[in-house]
């Protein structure tokens, strides 16, 4: 079925993520299907297929918003307009109940990384696909806290996401054969601080050097990521040898993917605020 959403669809299917996301940040447990075949019969016909779909534009809303989203509901951003209204005025109300768990959600602290449970062959993972919008730049901003960077700013998130993309290059170089390489491998924001633009100088195996910046969040990997201009500039500038490595899903089976370059070539950069100077 094709036809737009009515805006008393809309309204009960955002209302009942909103449930189901209280649920999951508490850790509480709940069944999807069970919420989707309750709502089901108060929607126009709408399939499952639709259901889930429009779930997932939820989550690409707030993911948008710079709010935490149900992780089983990957974001799709190709959505109706009306959805963004309905999304922020349920932000706002039930942000009393939802922000102290969103702090803990950008707080919590992760299990700290080791060499032993980690399965680097199967810890590669395809890119997202990079999202097509056919709509206007959204009317609703992010007006309450970012907690998705705020997440990505955690120090201790990011630290452990840097020990993991560390040991993913030295146990990627030694299996190439390339052990003498792995040794060469430095951890720049560890030893020198966060303004070099990258993390992590590794080596590829001709032993050219491999500029590598980390980004870690413990949702999926379609989760928006947050840059600063000097790591705009530094990727454009050595396009050649710079590589994003995302990590997702870091709090449960940690993942990556890997894309080479600059950042205007696998993503859509949307500037959030500027600098005014005198």
């Amino acid at each position: 079925m094709n036809e737009d959403w009515s805006k008393t669809e809309v309204f009960l299917i955002v209302d009942d993520y909103f449930v189901m996301l209280r649920q999951e940040l508490q850790r509480e447990k709940y069944n999807k299907t069970t919420h989707r075949r309750e709502l089901l019969p108060k929607l126009n016909n709408r399939t499952d297929g639709s259901v889930e779909f429009k779930h997932q534009n939820i989550s690409a809303v707030l993911a948008k918003m710079g709010q935490p989203f149900i992780r089983g509901y990957k974001p799709k951003f190709n959505y109706q307009q009306a959805l963004e209204g309905q999304v922020a005025a349920s932000l706002q109300r039930n942000m009393t109940q939802l922000e102290p768990l969103f702090e803990r959600f950008e707080e919590e602290i992760v299990s700290p990384n080791t060499h032993y449970d980690i399965d680097f062959e199967s810890a590669l993972e395809g890119e997202p696909i990079k999202s097509e919008f056919e709509e206007e730049e959204p009317s609703y901003r992010t007006y309450h806290v970012n907690y998705l960077e705020k997440e990505q700013n955690n120090r201790i998130l990011g630290v452990e996401g840097e020990q993991f993309v560390l040991d993913y290059e030295k146990w990627r170089l030694s299996k190439a054969g390339k052990k003498s390489l792995a040794d060469k491998i430095e951890w720049t924001s560890k030893s020198s601080g966060d303004g070099a633009g990258y993390d992590i100088l590794s080596k590829n195996v001709d032993g050219s050097d491999r500029f590598v910046e980390v980004k870690t969040t413990k949702l999926s990997k379609e989760t928006p990521i947050y840059l600063t201009e000097n790591e705009i500039n530094f990727a454009t500038m050595h396009s050649d040898d710079f590589y994003l490595y995302r990590v997702f899903n870091f709090d449960s089976k940690r993942k990556l993917f890997i894309k080479k370059g600059n950042y205007r070539n696998y993503c859509r950069l949307i500037p959030l605020s500027y600098r005014g100077i005198f």
